[in-house]
């Protein structure tokens, strides 16, 4: 198996009667080593460039796909030789994909279900699975399939949606699964840990492979005396998790529901929850952004360092690219789809709302190099964290001031767009001119306020003298 250092990251979900414009979200920071490992771009794959017979570089595991794929954004690496990572996608049938989700799993199921070292993972899930799906529930059987035929290497959680339905797979070992669809009402924050909790095998709001029940019952899975809690069969619950995982669903939590608890290493919070207002795109992009802000835990607050230390920030310095997966509801189909970006650390970044029905994408989002290149949003962006990080409290009024500028009149055109879209003759086309407008707003904006960082940081510098009067 070809070595790559892996990351991990954090997954928002957001059912449709709790989004403030009816659409369902899924989002998701991808994390990974580093800027220079793991550059992302953002490309448009068209069926005949999809493969007919897939090729995985981390592994052995190879399969013939379907002749009928559909066309699809996605967010790959960029550089070659470790496989595809395709990562996040919506298809030209409006339904979208985020994968994965590293999460844990314990010594008993692997005993029982020990990982395929030649099966699928993270690498491989949406090349073979976005371009041959129509709706999210599609997406969850024909992974799950795939799961039970050829196994996996790693555990991994993956999300799906189209236009109503939101649904959230878990592996489990190597050959199984589960899935839930998350109520309309309802949001989700998942770090890396198995997040599924209580399963009910009955209900059409659930989704597992054939014999999971059998397997939980003969091999004495189950560790509670009563009910079916997938995250304390399957999962952990380790002096890690109450650092590294559940802090994030904590903070995350804290902020949409009054019910939270107040320990943050709590061990079972909950995976399906209900906020106490309408979400926003604004409120996922702050989520994934967040750092304990206003808490004693911040990395750039007032606490003492063992307290800005002590737990796994959300926005951290291994964020790479960020998505968050719009199905909406309010339009026609044929631009229902936006696939929101920003690449780099969430803290100084900004999301761009891309229409997914277009042929192809923004070269400086496309063309992202495997090498330092300001010219391209990837490595542009992880400068100006780089930068902002020395000095939080002197640059974070200036990003926050760009963010709000580059969202807004993305929104601004978006709003004028929407109205204009179906009187085009080539409405992939015009929606492909816009998303080239976007581009544009963000690359400038992010290079001025990388200029007014230089600017101001330059008065700060240590090698600075002045001769009193």
């Amino acid at each position: 198996m070809t070595t790559r250092k892996l990351g991990s990251c954090t997954t928002m979900l957001v059912g449709k009667n709790v989004s403030m414009d009816g659409s369902t979200m899924i989002a998701r920071n991808e994390d990974s080593g580093s800027a220079s490992k793991n550059p992302q771009r953002f490309i448009v794959m068209h069926p005949e460039d999809q493969p007919t017979h897939y090729k995985s570089v981390q592994s052995r595991f190879e399969m013939t796909l379907p002749s009928n794929p559909l066309r699809y954004t996605c967010t790959p690496d960029a550089v070659v030789g470790f496989g595809i990572w395709g990562e996040s996608g919506i298809n030209s049938a409006n339904v979208a994909m985020s994968a994965t989700e590293t999460i844990t799993t314990n010594s008993r199921v692997l005993g029982a279900d020990p990982f395929e070292e030649n099966g699928i993972g993270e690498e491989d899930m949406l090349t073979i699975v976005l371009p041959y799906i129509r709706s999210a529930k599609e997406g969850v059987l024909r992974l799950g399939k795939i799961l039970e035929t050829y196994g996996t290497y790693e555990s991994n959680g993956i999300a799906f949606s189209d236009k109503d339905d939101i649904w959230y797979l878990e592996t489990i070992g190597g050959h199984h699964w589960a899935a839930v669809r998350i109520p309309d009402d309802a949001y989700v924050i998942a770090p890396n840990r198995f997040n599924i909790d209580h399963f009910d095998f009955d209900s059409d709001d659930t989704l597992c492979s054939d014999d999971l029940q059998q397997f939980i019952e003969e091999n004495y899975l189950n560790p509670d005396f009563e009910g079916t809690n997938l995250r304390h069969i399957f999962g952990s619950a380790t002096v890690k998790d109450t650092r590294y995982n559940n802090p994030r669903a904590w903070y995350v939590q804290k902020q949409f529901d009054v019910n939270t608890p107040d320990d943050p290493m709590a061990q079972d919070l909950p995976f399906i929850c209900y906020p106490n207002r309408k979400l926003s795109v604004e409120d996922v992009k702050w989520a994934l952004s967040s750092h304990f802000q206003n808490t004693e835990f911040d990395p750039y607050g007032e606490g003492s360092e063992e307290d800005k230390a002590k737990f796994r920030t959300i926005g951290i310095n291994r964020n790479q690219e960020s998505h968050i997966l719009q199905i909406r509801n309010d339009v026609p189909a044929e631009f229902a789809g936006i696939h929101w970006l920003a690449f780099g650390p969430n803290t100084f970044n900004a999301m761009v709302p891309f229409y997914a029905n277009v042929e192809n994408t923004p070269a400086c989002y496309r063309d992202t190099t495997a090498d330092f290149d300001i010219t391209k949003i990837h490595w542009l962006s992880h400068t100006i964290a780089l930068l902002g990080d020395t000095n939080f409290n002197l640059y974070s009024d200036m990003q926050s001031a760009f963010e709000q500028k580059v969202v807004a009149q993305c929104r601004n055109i978006q709003k004028r767009a929407d109205k204009e879209a179906s009187a085009q003759e080539n409405v992939a086309a015009y929606l492909q001119s816009i998303n080239e407008q976007y581009a544009t707003i963000a690359f400038e904006a992010t290079n001025k306020l990388l200029g007014d960082m230089v600017l101001a940081g330059t008065k700060k510098m240590k090698l600075n003298f002045s001769l009193a009067d």
